[in-house]
């Protein structure tokens, strides 16, 4: 297919000349092959999949159960990547800690003794206007990867913003 013709040099005349046993292979079907090849892998593989996780959020009209304080740790998702904590209500006038997304940080909470002795604990995640889509999602992880079975996206309340501006 896509050999080059050489002319015979017509000064040595028209002998033929003994060709040594020279071999010839021509690549274009191969390479035809290999294109259709890779181009049908790389339409018929998927991908990375998506990595989702569910959260089951309360519907508007179920009933509304109250948490007592004792059974509540309030994790406040603040801005410029700050996170606080609390256990209890903001009315109680309770203790706000500060501390990070690390492992060192709300994962050792999560896996503190007073988390982990109460089996009704519920985790109140709030978060505040100015704080970004990350941090919840960092905060969601961490209640993933510490097993962390009750747990809700509650609204940041008027009490809250209070005890934070008092920090």
């Amino acid at each position: 297919m896509a050999q080059v013709q050489e002319k015979q040099n017509p000064a040595k005349g028209n002998r033929r000349r003994a060709r040594s046993g020279g071999f010839h292979l021509d690549m274009t079907p191969m390479v035809d092959l290999a294109f259709l090849l890779l181009t049908f892998f790389m339409l018929t593989t998927t991908f990375a999949k998506l990595q989702t996780m569910e959260i089951n959020m309360p519907t508007a009209y179920g009933p509304n159960t109250p948490i007592p304080g004792k059974n509540a740790l309030t994790v406040i998702l603040g801005e410029k990547d700050r996170v606080f904590y609390h256990f209890g209500y903001a009315g109680d006038e309770p203790e706000v800690v500060e501390t990070d997304y690390s492992a060192s940080g709300l994962r050792r909470v999560l896996l503190s003794e007073q988390v982990r002795q109460n089996p009704k604990l519920v985790v109140l995640v709030k978060a505040v206007e100015t704080s970004r889509y990350k941090n919840l999602v960092d905060a969601l992880d961490e209640l993933r990867i510490t097993d962390t079975r009750r747990y809700a996206l509650v609204a940041l309340q008027d009490e809250d913003r209070q005890l934070l501006a008092s920090r």
